[in-house]
């Protein structure tokens, strides 16, 4: 990448098809830990026109029967926004269908710990983190924007603010950099569902006054590019528009196309699988590493083979951004971070029913109680290691 140029990121709204799904999936993940903490769980979601379909592989000792399955389905669907049927997917009448079964056996033995062997990792997989000290979260300015952006259009839709704006969203922005650091937003995209009756003209002057300005404050320019709902209509929307899947939003989830991604999807999976855990680690290691001031932009990448405890592979990449030297760096990260399954379990509380939280508007760069992997209390050790 040159030093000099744009960079794109999206995000979407709750209430797109495959975040309906995500939320789906992670509220039952939060159910089943709510009542039994070593549940192993792999819930996926399909939503199309006024149906639901919830599949996937459970062991749990929590009292969750089908009844209270469906019940929690459309409690999600409700909260979402989709208590309309003129939506074609409504949280009344539409159908739901539940297929869970037990966890497989052959991958039980591996990552279940015993008195003889450590908790073994849930699947090979190669996972990443990033941080950037491009802004006070440390996140890209892209994705962070985009999420606020979708945030505040959902905010304004459930507040009434706008109540001709319906639950399916995305946002998009696109941000000028030079010398590799973000100088303007150069073009905002927003498409919003809305009712038949209102005007192309309003929306998007309700969108600029409402959601746009708001978000960017001292950030905005008159000379952004904005273009809102470009079809020019968009009252066909969420499941109805599209079907919608977990785990297919996987950039969004984290730094927009920033970075790069292992390819795993998050929602709907216990902590066993490092999937997820390991990259809420890298995200972990990565945000402690720039706050410590050991580099301006850090990627992380982890790597595990199914039922073996210790990672086959730790990579830190600095973009030669880095103030020491990157075999040090590696070595701080080895001493201060337990990378194994259980080390990351553990040290992020991971076994907790706080995953519905994190399936919109990114698992990242969020000052929410509950992400324990946004927390920054390695600095210290990672200055004192370092001699910085």
């Amino acid at each position: 990448m040159t030093n000099n140029f744009l960079f794109t990121s999206e995000s979407v709204t709750e209430g797109h098809p495959d975040k309906i799904c995500d939320n789906i999936s992670d509220a039952f993940l939060d159910e089943f830990l709510k009542q039994d903490t070593e549940s192993r769980v792999a819930v996926e979601t399909m939503v199309t026109t006024d149906f639901v379909a919830v599949s996937g592989e459970v062991t749990s000792k929590a009292n969750f029967d089908k009844k209270a399955q469906e019940e929690l389905v459309r409690k999600t669907i409700r909260e979402i926004g989709y208590d309309n049927k003129d939506l074609m997917f409504d949280t009344e009448s539409c159908e739901i269908t539940l297929r869970l079964h037990s966890q497989s056996p052959d991958i039980s033995q591996g990552v279940t710990a015993t008195k003889e062997k450590e908790q073994g990792a849930g699947d090979q997989g190669l996972m990443f983190g990033y941080a950037t000290n491009e802004t006070e979260e440390l996140m890209p300015m892209p994705i962070l924007l985009s999420q606020k952006l979708a945030q505040k259009l959902s905010e304004v839709r459930k507040n009434n603010t706008l109540p001709w704006a319906r639950p399916d969203g995305k946002t998009q922005v696109s941000v000028r950099y030079e010398n590799n650091k973000p100088t303007k937003i150069d073009t905002i995209v927003v498409s919003t569902q809305h009712a038949p009756e209102i005007s192309q003209e309003e929306i998007s002057r309700e969108i600029i006054d409402k959601v746009i300005r708001p978000v960017l404050g001292n950030l905005w320019n008159d000379d952004i590019k904005i273009h809102i709902n470009p079809t020019g209509k968009f009252v066909i929307g969420g499941p109805h528009g599209d079907a919608g899947l977990t785990g297919r939003k996987i950039i969004v989830d984290t730094y927009g196309g920033f970075g790069r991604h292992g390819g795993g999807a998050f929602s709907g999976k216990d902590p066993s699988k490092v999937d997820r855990s390991a990259c809420y680690m890298c995200r972990y290691i990565a945000k402690n590493l720039v706050a410590a001031g050991l580099a301006d932009r850090c990627e992380v990448q982890l790597a595990y083979a199914i039922g073996v405890a210790e990672p086959v592979s730790l990579y830190v990449n600095t973009f030669e951004t880095n103030k020491i030297p990157e075999n040090q760096i590696e070595d701080l990260v080895r001493k201060n971070f337990d990378m194994k399954p259980s080390g990351i379990i553990s040290q992020l509380e991971l076994k907790r029913p706080i995953y519905k939280k994190t399936a919109s508007y990114g698992h990242f760069g969020r000052n929410e109680p509950e992400f324990t992997w946004e927390k920054t209390d390695k600095v210290e050790a990672l200055k004192q290691g370092s001699g910085l």
